[in-house]
């Protein structure tokens, strides 16, 4: 077999002997490092052709390094670390901020020759094969610097490959468990354990193998990159235990210092701990160590050393006098199994010449006494903030920005040193925070909501305010306590969702919106040119049909038709009326919207609120199918409500809420971040005209417990479902606040519960209230534009003429048209009894929402009939016989013309109706009047 075909493991196999092995190995180092040495073993050429075959690029991938999230403190003007993810907890630094003494620890522990060899030691290497020959298990010593250098390389590079591995059969397809789910061969954390295992224990000639590869890179290694920079890359990506990585890392967590700043005592203690850092450790007060019986060893200070513990020179410094028995006895009184490690790196310091003996009793007699600072890591550590950082963490795993992969995205954030620069204003969020703590209780497992009314649901509360100007997410609070932990899993007082998000980014369902989704019916009003003052007949009855153009599964459209005539009624049952869209906003009145609904389309309406961001909590547009869908039966996102209200208040223009504002890598440079946009979704009239309208209802409406009053404009809109959400959405012209109280799940009655006094539903108006005073102390807000003449015009209106029908007919007619109806007093009239006789106004174009009287017929009128032109006598004789009883004569005019007196007219005038009782006088011509024309002419007579 030619020798570039045979591997390491096949030549170090056929090696017989421990004399044989040594000298290969011996003259395979001494042949890498010193080339002219002749070789005359077969078996050794062989071995040094292997070697010299064996890979000798070794790629050094960026650390992996955690993930920062950062917000901006408005009181520095600078960024401040929120919180960061991580699976290494890694500081890189510099060569100049490492203290020199931790340099010496560590090379006179671990590679004394490091300035002498080429990247591998020859006579340490030599010594550490002889051993492993004769016992085999964990691969033993002798690697330099460079070599474990190289090892941790090696096993980075393999941990960031590392994914879960499933069972497959003999197909190669995968074998499914009793869930239809893959079956784990290896959990991702198992695998990531093999990592470190596979790169440092072995059993026979795979152990040589991976030491011979190491020490080809090691050589490799050394040609290209100067010894500071060996030293240094090891120093930032060593292991110390735990997700300690890196020396600057380890010297916070374990000292709360800085690797510039290490003691002589701390730097030989970490030093001690490369080699075997899990046992060493100074985490564990109750010990890193563990002997077969589970006894435990490596403890913190307990007034007992470790059974067995080989103290050494302590022992020696007491002996010789150098130390007392106290300074003894509390050195050597915890961690002492590390004890002894740092031992052992002070005095091949003290060997080497590093240190003095002064130095070095100094550094011996120190206890060894941890300061943990664990690092920030994990939303939990975000505090009140916990949620906001949730939606950042979500947005992170689930937006490509971060990568094509489910398994990318997860390692951008836990492995990828990103800095995440969000758009977090505590200004705004810690107000957030203290109003939810004060005024929304936190779910109580086995108790009831509030205090009076035992319930079925959990509740819940979220509040969630926005930069109306470009969707920057200024806050987010929530009224749980966030974890992450199975074990709260069944707890309500505990959640990991982010309820104000959606399903993407949140794992949120969303709530029922109430009537805060009446605002998308009010804007395709005004979008189809309707006016906020037109009147509409918005009392309760039975809606028939509503019109939706949307095409149903079968490709048709699909018109909601009331089959039942259900009659949907408003909250708490108030009654409806004739009145405007200006009037049913402010009122939130049901009835009022079903009937801007009955002229406008489902389909439209759906359209208005995906383009203005709202859309069901998988991103799918809200189904708008039923007349229960115009008040707002769907779920959606709080976030999502808050970016449509301030559509309005930004003037129509749509910004897609964003909590990232920036993402640098972990030296700055500038990374793509996730794809948010503005676009003009509302024209501004509209949008002006929808915000007189929403005006009203944070001035005089619904809204009004929720405005703070502090002199900034604000619209908004409430909302409720049946008893179990409840909703508070306003918002000034820079920052909107959507506030949920209700149930997350189940249904108790938050009309019947209370906390502290205060009726669940109304937290919503004492929450938002507080939340949006905060943001409009931090960034203001000004007069919103005024209406749109079109759009707020008066709108005349046909009033039609409904004399002659019955009370019930007229009042259905014009109510139907829009009109309010009173029914005044019986008139005398000559219609039958009962029917309409008159109406104020009379028919015609009248404005809208005109209240128009109508009187019914007391059946006793009588139309006066014309008797101009006829004789005096005649005319009497005319009225007489139409059934009035009361005929005079009236005024006379003389005209030499009338040689009989004749009749010009009646009062009350022809045509008239009056009662048959009432007095009718005939007014004549005469060509001679008595008295100058006063008076009865001849022969005239009351008769």
């Amino acid at each position: 077999m030619p020798d570039t075909k045979r591997t390491a493991s096949g030549v170090l196999g056929g090696i017989a002997g421990l004399v044989g092995l040594s000298a290969a190995a011996g003259v395979l180092i001494a042949a890498t490092v010193t080339p002219a040495v002749a070789l005359t073993s077969t078996a050794a050429e062989r071995a040094i052709t292997m070697f010299d075959n064996l890979p000798s690029v070794l790629e050094i991938d960026k650390l992996m390094l955690p993930s920062n999230f950062y917000y901006m403190n408005h009181d520095t003007g600078e960024w401040s670390l929120l919180t960061k993810f991580l699976e290494q907890d890694r500081t890189p630094v510099a060569f100049d901020q490492v203290s020199q003494v931790m340099y010496d620890a560590l090379l006179s522990s671990e590679d004394p020759r490091y300035f002498q060899h080429g990247g591998v030691d020859l006579i340490g290497t030599t010594r550490a094969i002889l051993s492993n020959a004769q016992g085999g298990g964990e691969t033993q010593g002798g690697s330099t610097i460079s070599q474990q250098y190289v090892k941790n390389v090696l096993i980075q590079k393999c941990e960031q490959n590392a994914e879960t591995e499933y069972e497959v059969d003999e197909a190669g397809e995968p074998v499914m468990d009793e869930n239809g789910q893959p079956k784990v061969k290896l959990t991702r954390d198992q695998v990531l354990r093999n990592c470190w295992t596979d790169a440092t224990t072995a059993e026979g000639t795979e152990g040589y193998t991976r030491k011979l590869q190491e020490m080809r890179y090691a050589i490799a290694l050394e040609q290209k990159y100067s010894k500071n920079d060996i030293l240094l890359g090891y120093l930032n990506i060593a292991n110390f235990g735990g997700i300690t990585y890196g020396i600057e890392a380890a010297a916070r967590y374990y000292f709360s210092t800085t690797a510039a700043n290490l003691t002589l005592a701390q730097a030989a203690t970490l030093a001690g701990m490369v080699q075997n850092p899990n046992n060493y450790r100074i985490d564990r007060p109750e010990g890193s160590i563990f002997a077969a019986d589970g006894t435990a060893f490596n403890k913190a200070p307990d007034g007992v050393i470790d059974e067995g513990a080989n103290i050494g020179s302590l022992d020696k410094l007491l002996a010789d006098g150098e130390i007392t028995p106290e300074q003894h006895l509390a050195a050597a009184d915890g961690y002492t199994s590390t004890k002894v490690r740092q031992l052992y790196v002070l005095g091949r310091m003290l060997e080497d010449g590093k240190i003095t003996r002064e130095q070095y009793v100094e550094a011996v007699v120190w206890p060894i006494t941890p300061a943990l600072s664990p690092p920030k890591t994990g939303c939990k550590a975000a505090g009140g903030s916990a949620y906001f950082c949730q939606y950042v963490k979500y947005v992170m795993l689930n937006d490509p920005a971060f990568g094509d992969t489910a398994e990318e995205r997860r390692d951008s954030l836990q492995r990828g040193g990103l800095n995440v620069y969000t758009t977090l204003d505590l200004r705004v969020q810690i107000p957030a925070e203290t109003a939810m703590t004060t005024y929304a209780p936190s779910a109580k497992p086995d108790m009831p909501i509030g205090t009076t009314q035992p319930s079925p649901g959990r509740f819940g509360s979220t509040a969630v305010s926005v930069d109306a100007t470009n969707g920057n997410i200024l806050a987010i609070a929530q009224n749980t306590q966030f974890s992450e932990d199975a074990a709260h899993a069944a707890d309500p007082n505990y959640s990991a969702e982010v309820w104000a998000g959606t399903r993407q980014f949140g794992n949120s369902g969303g709530f029922n919106a109430g009537s805060t989704f009446k605002l998308f019916t009010l804007i395709d009003w005004l979008e189809k040119g309707h006016s906020v003052n037109e009147t509409l007949n918005g009392s309760v009855r039975v809606f028939k049909r509503l019109k939706n153009s949307c095409h149903s599964e079968t490709g048709q459209p699909s018109d909601w038709v009331n089959e039942g005539n259900v009659v949907v009624n408003n909250f708490a049952k108030a009654r409806g009326r004739v009145g405007t869209p200006m009037q049913f906003t402010a009122s939130s009145l049901n009835t009022g919207f079903f009937a801007m609904a009955e002229k406008l389309d489902l389909c439209d309406i759906k359209n208005v609120a995906t383009k203005m961001g709202v859309t069901l909590t998988d991103g799918r547009p809200v189904p708008m199918d039923n007349l229960f869908s115009v008040i707002g039966s769907n779920a959606v996102s709080p976030l999502a409500m808050a970016g449509a209200y301030a559509t309005v208040a930004n003037n129509g223009i749509y910004c897609q809420p964003q909590a990232i504002a920036k993402v640098t890598d972990s030296d700055g440079n500038d990374l793509p971040k996730p794809e948010r946009t503005c676009s003009q979704v509302l024209e501004p009239r509209v949008a002006a005209t929808a915000a007189y309208a929403l005006e009203g209802v944070m001035r005089s409406g619904t809204g009004t417990g929720g405005n703070p009053w502090d002199g900034t404009p604000l619209l908004g809109k409430t909302g409720t479902h049946e008893e179990i959400q409840t909703w508070l959405v306003e918002s000034s012209t820079k920052v909107a606040t959507a506030t949920w109280v209700g149930n997350a799940e189940g249904g108790g009655d938050l009309y019947k519960s209370y906390h502290n006094g205060n009726q669940l539903s109304s937290l919503r108006y004492l929450i938002t209230k507080d939340v949006q005073r905060a943001a409009n102390a931090a960034y203001g807000g000004d007069a919103f534009p005024g209406p749109d003449s079109e759009l707020s015009r008066i709108v005349l209106t046909d009033l039609p003429d409904v004399v002659g029908l019955s009370i019930d007919e007229a009042t259905a007619r014009l109510t139907d048209a829009g009109f309010e109806v009173a029914v005044g007093e019986p008139v005398d009239s000559n219609q039958p009894e009962g029917l309409v006789a008159a109406q104020n106004p009379g028919a015609g174009r009248v404005a809208g929402g005109t209240t128009v009287t109508i009187h019914p017929s007391n059946g006793q009128g009588i139309a006066v009939p014309d008797v101009a032109g006829r004789s005096l006598d005649d005319a009497k004789r005319a009225l007489r016989s139409a059934g009035f009883g009361n005929v005079k004569d009236g005024t006379c005019a003389e005209d030499a013309a009338a040689a009989q007196p004749r009749a010009t007219g009646t009062d009350p005038a022809a045509n008239t109706v009056v009662n048959r009782n009432t007095s009718i006088t005939v007014n004549y011509a005469s060509a001679a009047c008595r008295g100058g024309g006063g008076g009865g002419g001849p022969g005239s007579s009351d008769d």
